[in-house]
């Protein structure tokens, strides 16, 4: 008997839903358009954080005007910041006589040997000078021109590993006023760029009064020639290009002694830097700089795909048939 009351309530309920009238299909309406519009915003989001995980993993190459434009704002603030510093000579002396007796006890204190045996050369020690000066820049900027033409998908990560060991640097320079060994007092160093008339620091002569005397920790000739020297080594193709971009941070290290810009300590200081600058750009792209791919994923897509001319002739004869 409880049958036919099933069917009788179940055909009462379809003719309800056949002409709207029913609850059901009033209440289910509404319910699909919220479910509707979260699957969309979901699927929004994650369509986002793919673009965003494929752009860390495969940073694109930006456009040569920004990126020139970048790069010239951030060395007008990196120079506007390192020279705005305090020069606190009081605590710059402190300093240096402390990094001084630190390394006499740790037994690598020959700076000032090897700064009165260089300048003894005198065509020697000028070259140094100009090295100091000169290199620094031309180098560090032609291995980001370099890096920017060949190696498109590594550029980013690489500018970011130089700008972080940049920015760690001026903290530095803030809170650690340093005077190098050729400003440091009663320590007996010789300032070449003074002895020999040289234009070769713009700490030293008549552009001392326009830079920052005591922004000697950490040393970034050492940070960026390291930087340069690494780049060259991990991705340079020919043998001897690789051994010279492993002897600039050498050559840059004995340069920066022998003109009493830098004590160890300094390039020591520098390399730490930089370390924390490849370990931040490993965090933010997944991956070491030098194994990212040399093309970017969206530059490789865009490549046109060429096929022999056979291969499009059964599609075209089938069409037509």
């Amino acid at each position: 008997m409880g049958e036919p009351t099933e069917i009788q309530r179940g055909d009462t309920r379809r003719a309800d839903t056949a002409h709207g009238g029913g609850s059901e299909a009033t209440e289910a309406t509404p319910a699909r358009l919220p479910e509707g519009a979260t699957r969309a915003a979901q699927s929004r989001t994650a369509a986002l954080r793919g673009r965003i995980r494929d752009q860390r993993r495969s940073p694109a190459r930006p456009r040569i005007w920004f990126e020139l434009a970048l790069i010239g704002i951030s060395y007008w603030l990196y120079s506007l910041v390192r020279n705005a510093v305090p020069e606190q000579e009081a605590i710059a002396q402190k300093h240096a006589r402390w990094i001084w007796d630190l390394e006499k006890d740790l037994g690598i204190a020959v700076e000032r040997s090897i700064n009165h045996a260089v300048d003894g050369v005198g065509w020697l020690i000028t070259g140094m000078n100009y090295y100091y000066a000169t290199l620094h820049f031309i180098i560090t900027i032609g291995v980001l021109v370099w890096l920017y033409r060949s190696h498109p998908g590594r550029y980013v990560a690489a500018r970011t590993v130089l700008f972080v060991t940049t920015g760690i640097a001026l903290v530095g320079f803030y809170f650690f006023p340093l005077a190098p060994p050729r400003l440091m007092t009663d320590g007996g160093f010789i300032d070449t760029v003074q002895s020999h008339h040289t234009w070769g620091s713009f700490a030293s002569g008549p552009a001392a009064h326009v830079s920052n005397l005591y922004a000697a920790m950490p040393s970034m000739h050492i940070g960026w020639s390291m930087w340069c020297g690494l780049t060259i080594f991990f991705l340079a193709r020919r043998t001897w290009v690789r051994v010279l971009g492993l002897m600039y941070p050498a050559a840059t290290l004995v340069v920066i002694i022998s003109t009493a810009n830098h004590f160890w300590m300094d390039a020591v200081g520098g390399e730490i830097c930089l370390a924390v600058g490849f370990l931040a750009a490993r965090w933010l792209y997944h991956e070491w700089v030098y194994r990212l791919p040399q093309v970017p994923a969206r530059e490789q897509a865009e490549e046109p795909v060429t096929v022999p001319e056979q291969w499009s002739e059964p599609a075209v004869s089938s069409a037509r048939r």
